[in-house]
């Protein structure tokens, strides 16, 4: 007798999938604290990481921005990857509030540098950044030292606006030597794609790719497989495209 196929769910837009959730705080070198949440293979080791840098503060950006608590969600049981999200100084969630003032994209790199640190410390997987927004400034302005130390394996860049980012800092990342790679939305508010490639000509290596459709907060279901699905070929490759169900 042949069995009946197993039931499924549609993952959706508030679809939590299995994995082992721990609390974490950062201490930067400026000594605050700052939460966040670490995410992993529930029965597995991970076999990828990815640390989280979310958008504006001001703007109403933190560890719970739509497409990086999604990937909290789902990356670890669809992909094994580990994902690591924090608040930025003096950002608050439901996790908490990280200490701090915020530094307009100057001090958050002492966070960045505490999260780094935090998954290393662990013995994870090399670390993929991935920034969106504002969390694409911190990565460009202050990633570079990671990255030459061998302690971040690539970046990934959602819906850069390089408002903060000057081109003398763009420029210092022509030499990398890890995977770079740009997603940027056809609609963006800030930055589209044709004008994206001619800023990032400074650094040719970073690889520009422009979405159809979507827009700079990547809002429907759509564009967050299409986010989640590069994150995690590039992170884990082969691993994409990823389940769009789930086994009851």
């Amino acid at each position: 007798m042949t069995p009946e196929p197993s039931a499924d769910t549609e993952i959706r837009s508030a679809t939590e999938l299995p994995a082992r959730r721990t609390d974490v705080e950062l201490v930067t070198d400026d000594h605050l604290v700052l939460v966040g949440e670490l995410a992993e293979p529930a029965e597995r080791p991970a076999r990828g990481t990815i640390v989280t840098l979310h958008p504006l503060p001001t703007a109403h950006g933190f560890m719970d921005s739509h497409v990086l608590k999604k990937a909290a969600a789902r990356l670890p049981a669809l992909a094994d990857v580990a994902v690591l999200r924090f608040n930025f100084r003096s950002v608050t969630s439901p996790r908490g509030t990280s200490e701090g003032t915020f530094g307009d994209g100057v001090s958050e790199g002492f966070d960045l540098r505490a999260a780094v640190a935090e998954v290393t410390d662990r013995g994870l997987p090399t670390p993929w950044l991935v920034g969106w927004s504002f969390g694409t400034e911190v990565a460009l302005k202050h990633a570079l030292e990671h990255v030459e130390a061998g302690r971040v394996a690539g970046v990934v860049l959602l819906s850069p606006p390089l408002h903060r980012t000057t081109d003398e800092e763009l420029a210092r990342w022509a030499a990398v030597r890890v995977p770079v790679v740009a997603l940027v939305p056809e609609h963006d508010d800030f930055l589209q794609p044709a004008e994206a490639v001619e800023r990032f000509a400074l650094a040719p290596n970073v690889r520009v790719v422009p979405v159809e459709g979507a827009k700079h907060l990547w809002v429907g279901e759509r564009y967050v497989r299409i986010v989640l699905d590069a994150i995690a070929d590039l992170v884990v490759p082969g691993s994409a495209p990823l389940p769009t169900h789930w086994p009851v």
